[in-house]
């Protein structure tokens, strides 16, 4: 009795040993990146750092540029790319091209990503930067002239079309509208996702171009003009790195979350997409409440700003 009450206690006690030395499942070390824009970047980057913190599946932390071309702070502005598993690049430069990155920061990201980092391409960060050959091969498509880059189209029997090198126009986008996002390619990122969902108040951006290698569309939706369908979202591979690049996210300034930043489905693609790259695999569930094709979802809480 007594051996068997030691073999007893023992066991026990290994079990206990056991479940509670397993190690706790780290959260995403996530990096915002951000400090001018033509957008509203500082709501924005409050926004997005909101909801990805409400998933509990990360830690963000935010690096703010200096805005002008000859400020003296750039010298001191080094964000520490490497210490983080996501950076999220929310600035752009399109209403002045003067404004850019010191070299070696380029250097940096660039070798970040190639060596394995992920790179979240925000709306309108991919207007950014047209003059650095690293960026325009990381985001693949981008707000971009016609002769600096091909543009992707998406033929209704669901196959990749190429606009060559000058031919059509220049990047642009119409008004903001409710627009049905049509899943392309099966992806950890859009897994479980209807084939067709509504998302409301979004920019379909038209022509996007760049160098597109190594590029897998994710996802497209239907100018309901023309009838062409243009891009949504993309993933390239850059290096050992990924880059995930999307027009959803508009939030321009003098509006306070809008709906465009309120749909369920912006918020589980945003969350979805900054957990892929990481680590190339997605636990985030899709919720109940997701789009439909006839109907948008918002979430309820408010999140702004002051």
């Amino acid at each position: 009795m007594k051996k068997y009450h030691i073999f007893v206690c023992l066991f026990s006690l290994w079990i206990f040993t056991s479940v509670h030395s397993q190690p706790t499942s780290k959260k995403i070390d996530v990096l915002i990146v951000d400090g001018f824009s033509n957008h509203d970047w500082e709501q924005t980057t409050y926004v997005v750092k909101t909801i990805l913190e409400k998933s509990e599946l990360f830690n963000v932390s935010v690096s703010t540029s200096p805005a002008e071309p000859e400020d003296k702070n750039w010298k001191h502005w080094k964000p520490k790319f490497k210490k983080f598993d996501v950076i999220i690049i929310n600035c752009n430069n399109i209403n002045n091209k003067e404004i850019k990155w010191p070299k070696k920061i380029e250097k940096h990201l660039e070798h970040y990503v190639t060596t394995g980092g992920g790179l979240y391409i925000l709306h309108s960060a991919n207007n950014a930067f047209p003059h650095w050959k690293g960026y325009n091969l990381m985001i693949g498509l981008g707000w971009r002239q016609p002769n600096q880059g091909i543009a992707l189209q998406v033929t209704n029997d669901e196959k990749i079309k190429e606009i060559p090198l000058g031919e059509g126009k220049a990047t642009y986008h119409g008004p903001r509208k409710d627009v049905i996002i049509y899943k392309l390619n099966n992806h950890p990122i859009n897994r479980d996702l209807p084939k067709k969902w509504k998302t409301p108040d979004m920019e379909l951006y038209k022509y996007a171009r760049g160098p597109a290698k190594n590029l897998t569309v994710l996802s497209y939706a239907r100018d309901d003009i023309t009838n062409i369908n243009w891009p949504v979202e993309w993933v390239v591979s850059y290096g050992n790195g990924r880059v995930y690049n999307s027009s959803m996210g508009h939030l321009w300034k003098g509006q306070t979350y809008p709906i465009s930043y309120r749909c369920i489905g912006f918020q589980t693609i945003l969350i979805r997409a900054t957990e892929w790259l990481a680590s190339e695999s997605v636990t985030y569930k899709i919720p109940e409440n997701f789009p439909t094709e006839f109907n948008i979802s918002l979430a309820n809480e408010q999140i702004s700003k002051k």
